[in-house]
């Protein structure tokens, strides 16, 4: 069985306002997600049950005005985001990434 490649971020911009990351990707695709969906969509456990899969967090307890201060590589595979109202926990892979701006 293959696996999936995906191909990996080339370059990574945060918005001036910290509402939407811009993505370029090594196939030449860009993609543009925005703060908000990112952090109401955390896969971490805090927001996610971790045996359910059932997703734990109110989406209406975030402020529309979140956004994206900073963000670090976790691997050749994701990226952790440091959002404005404090939350880091999330490890949002490059497929997960992708596959929403489909």
């Amino acid at each position: 069985m293959a696996l999936k490649r995906i191909p990996v971020p080339t370059e990574v911009k945060i918005a001036d306002d910290g509402g939407a990351i811009e993505i370029r990707w090594a196939d030449g695709r860009s993609t543009r997600s925005q703060a908000t969906t990112l952090r109401r969509q955390c896969p971490c456990a805090g927001c996610v049950d971790e045996m359910t899969g059932r997703r734990t967090l109110d989406p209406d307890s975030i402020p529309n005005n979140v956004g994206i201060r900073n963000y670090e590589w976790v691997g050749r595979y994701a990226f952790q985001f440091y959002f404005s109202d404090s939350h880091n926990t999330g490890i949002f892979t490059f497929e997960k990434l992708r596959e929403d701006n489909q």
